[in-house]
């Protein structure tokens, strides 16, 4: 059988789409993507891309496959302890995309550089940092984004083109006010369905295929099965996007520590405001145990500093809001015992 019948044959299916045809499969053929996150969304945008026929995919995460993600990272099965990126990769080859395996961060430092090298980006990340850095270096490069997220039961979809992420939330929530899948769930089914609807605008994007999702947002309850749509338009006052800034500033994430910074500190109070249970499996030495929910019962040296942990960075940013209302100075471990795992302790236990 010759290779373009063996083509012809594995796609059929999309070539007898009405006004798809042959030529939207070689868009597919010969675009970029760049996708960056391969957790719950990615892990359902990257194996249907790569189904599909997309030629190159671009990987970016730095995270490692846990035990947890399982249950909704479905590419990853089979894969603990893998590189997220390589994992989703590893799923991507299997259908013939060529993958380009970025095992970092997307930084204000290496987005645009990156942007640049592809025809489209899909965010699929799963915080607001990432989501507007995703958004700005998306306008300054000149390339579409597709953009979706979810949070318990629901999720929503859209595409920046014109319109973009700014316009429909021109200022991030407060810290904390968004529940992480960490701490709030996540409903498995509904990150495939945005998974899905994700791939489906990079597909109309790129083959010209269908209308977008531009100036307009899919939103999906999980609980009910409905879909809705909300409209919006560019907002006409607002600052024009000239520069990328410090994301986890604006988006009043501060006081945060990388392992290494706090490796090199004393005389502190080092606070975990994890559950018991995750105590258990690994703590950093010398932390004092405080669940979240137990916050208003501690009681430490006012002039002593507070370094707050917990798995992912999620709760012990809350935390250190509610101490630094309280009038201690307190920071927090970016990225959590997992970070620590990661970057100072790779033989630490891991969940």
């Amino acid at each position: 059988m010759g290779e373009n019948q063996r083509m012809d044959d594995r796609f059929s299916r999309q070539l007898a789409l009405p006004g798809f045809g042959a030529s939207a499969q070689q868009r597919l053929a010969d675009a970029r993507v760049l996708v960056i996150g391969a957790g719950g969304l990615g892990s359902s945008v990257i194996p249907a891309l790569a189904a599909a026929g997309v030629g190159t995919l671009g990987i970016v995460d730095d995270d490692r496959v846990e035990l947890s993600n399982l249950h909704r990272q479905l590419v990853h099965v089979g894969r603990l302890g893998e590189a997220k990126a390589r994992s989703a990769a590893t799923a991507a080859e299997a259908f013939g995309a060529a993958t380009v395996v970025l095992e970092e961060r997307l930084t204000s430092a290496n987005a645009l550089a990156l942007f640049r090298e592809y025809d489209i980006v899909v965010d699929g990340s799963d915080n607001f940092p990432t989501r507007y850095l995703a958004n700005d270096a998306a306008v300054l490069a000149g390339v579409p984004l597709v953009w979706g997220a979810v949070s318990q039961y629901g999720g929503q979809a859209g595409v920046s083109l014109g319109t973009t992420y700014r316009d429909l939330f021109p200022t991030p929530p407060p810290p904390g006010s968004v529940l992480s899948c960490e701490v709030g769930g996540v409903l498995p089914s509904t990150v495939a369905v945005i998974g899905a609807i994700m791939s489906g605008e990079a597909i109309k994007l790129l083959t010209g295929v269908g209308e977008p999702l531009i100036g307009r947002v899919t939103v999906y309850d999980g609980l009910t099965g409905v879909f809705r749509e909300l409209r919006y338009e560019k907002d006409p006052e607002a600052a024009p996007i000239e520069e990328l800034i410090d994301y986890e500033l604006f988006c009043g994430m501060k006081n945060s520590l990388t392992p290494g910074e706090l490796a090199q500190l004393t005389g502190i109070t080092l606070l975990d405001v994890r559950e018991p249970w995750e105590a258990e499996i690994a703590a950093l030495p010398g932390s004092v145990l405080v669940p979240l929910g137990q916050l208003d019962e501690f009681e430490g040296d006012p002039a002593q500093p507070v370094v707050v942990y917990c798995h992912h960075g999620v709760r012990s940013a809350t935390a250190r809001d509610q101490l630094e209302a309280r009038g201690y100075a307190a920071s927090h471990l970016a990225g959590g015992i997992d970070a620590w795992a990661r970057d100072r302790d790779p033989d630490m236990a891991r969940y």
